[in-house]
């Protein structure tokens, strides 16, 4: 898939779950995802780490859904 493709399916959509020819799967939103068209790379902010994933490697995405979170034993 292209990575034109996968950005304009994050801007459309806002958030997106992708997996890669090498099965790794990120969870993107639009506020921590850049895309780099000239270098063909997707950079993702996390609070651990920054990846940089190839941009055309994408082969699968996922449309993620808005839920409510149910309450946890452990509060």
């Amino acid at each position: 898939m292209r990575l034109e493709a996968v950005q304009e399916e994050l801007q459309r959509w806002g958030e997106l779950i992708v997996t890669t020819s090498s099965g790794e799967s990120y969870e993107l939103h639009l506020g921590d995802t850049e895309f780099d068209t000239a270098a063909r790379v997707i950079k993702l902010r996390t609070p651990s780490a920054e990846f940089v994933i190839d941009g055309d490697s994408v082969e699968d995405i996922k449309k993620h859904y808005g839920h409510k979170i149910e309450d946890r034993e452990d509060h």
